[in-house]
C-alpha cells in the first residue's frame, strides 16, 4: 500500500503516449492495475496503518515502522496467528472508511468505472470500485478473487465456462485478496514471498482470461515503485513472461519529494527500472491522472 498520496509537482506524458493509451483503451487492449492510491482520501494508506501498529504493538526496528508488510509480520508473530493482522486490517479499514464522492468531476473511481475496460486488476481488498459501478453506471461488474495458494477457499472463479468479460459486465480481479475472506489477503512479508513463489512456479497461476488481458497495454495506477505490492507484482509478471516484449505500458508515479532526497537521481532510477520493460511514467497523483484521462477521452470520443 502507498505510504503517501500528495501532489508535489506533476509532469505529464507526451501527446503520442496519451493517444496510444486512449486508442488501446477504446480497442479493448488495455488493462488497469489499481493500487491503494486510487482510494486516497477514502481509506487510510499502508504507511499510516504501519505507523499506528508500530506504536500500538511496539515494533522494535525504528527505520522500518512505516513498512506495513514487516509490521504486519511482527503482529502475526506476536499473536502466533497469521490471520490476526488480516482480521485487524479489515476491521480498521471498515472503521476508517470515508465514502467516496462518486460522480464528482475528478473522482478517480468513477472515471475508471465509466471507461470501457473489460478487466480490472487490483491489489486492494475493498469494494469501492465495485460500488462506483453500482452508483454511477448501468454496468454489472463481477468480482473474482485470486486463489494464490492451493488450500485457500474462495468462491468459484467467474472466469470459467462460457462467461466472457465485456465492457458491460467487467470483472474486478482481486490479486491480493478481498476483505470478505481474511485468509485471502496478501499482507505480511511471508504472504508476499509466498505469492511470488507460487506465481513463479505455476504457469497456470492466473486464469487464461487474465493472462490474455495482460498481453495488451498495462496501466498501473495508485502505486509507487517503493511499495512492496508493486515490486512483487512487477516481478511476478516478469516470471510469467507478461512484461517482456509486450506493448508499451503506463505507470502513474508520485513525483519525488525534493525534501526526501535526490529528486533527479531517484526519478532517473525509476525511469531506468521501468524502462527495461517499456513502461512510460506519468509523474503525478491518481486524481490528476484520471481527470486528464477523462478530459482527453471526451475530447476524442465524447462524454463517458
Amino acid at each position: 500500500m502507498d505510504t503517501t498520496e500528495k501532489l508535489i509537482d506533476s509532469s505529464t506524458m507526451d501527446d503520442n503516449s496519451w493517444d496510444l493509451l486512449l486508442m488501446r483503451i477504446r480497442a479493448g487492449r488495455c488493462t488497469p492495475f489499481l493500487g491503494a492510491g486510487v482510494n486516497f482520501g477514502y481509506l487510510p494508506l499502508g504507511g499510516e496503518i504501519a505507523l499506528e501498529w508500530s506504536d500500538k504493538f511496539g515494533y522494535p526496528i525504528k527505520n522500518e515502522i512505516g513498512d506495513l508488510s514487516r509490521v504486519a509480520q511482527f503482529v502475526a508473530t506476536e499473536f502466533g496467528d497469521s490471520s490476526a493482522p488480516k482480521e485487524k486490517i479489515i476491521e480498521l479499514l471498515a472503521a476508517r472508511l470515508s465514502p467516496p464522492p462518486y460522480g464528482t468531476t475528478d473522482e478517480p473511481l468513477t472515471a475508471l468505472a465509466k471507461l470501457p475496460f473489460r478487466i480490472y486488476l487490483t491489489t486492494n481488498y475493498d469494494d469501492l470500485l465495485f460500488d462506483a459501478f453500482d452508483k454511477q453506471t448501468d454496468k454489472h461488474p463481477k468480482r473474482d478473487i485470486c486463489k494464490w495458494y492451493s488450500s485457500l477457499k474462495v468462491p468459484p472463479s467467474v472466469l470459467v465456462g462460457a462467461f466472457e468479460a465485456t465492457t458491460d459486465t467487467p470483472v474486478i480481479y482481486h490479486l491480493h485478496g478481498h476483505n470478505s475472506i481474511p485468509e485471502s489477503l496478501v499482507l505480511t512479508e511471508d504472504d508476499f514471498l509466498d505469492f511470488l513463489i507460487h506465481m513463479a512456479q505455476d504457469r497456470n497461476f492466473l486464469p487464461p482470461a487474465i493472462q490474455a488481458a495482460l498481453t495488451g497495454t498495462l496501466l498501473f495506477i495508485g502505486y509507487r515503485l517503493a511499495d512492496i505490492n508493486f515490486r512483487v507484482l512487477f516481478r511476478g509478471l516478469k516470471y510469467v513472461s507478461v512484461l517482456a516484449g509486450r506493448k508499451k505500458s503506463i505507470a502513474v508515479q508520485l513525483p519525488i519529494d525534493p525534501n526526501a532526497g535526490d529528486k533527479e537521481k531517484a526519478e532517473s532510477f525509476i525511469m531506468k527500472y521501468l524502462g527495461k520493460v517499456d513502461v512510460t511514467v506519468y509523474w503525478g497523483d491518481t486524481r490528476t491522472f484520471t481527470k486528464e484521462l477523462t478530459q482527453r477521452w471526451e475530447k476524442l470520443y465524447g462524454p463517458l
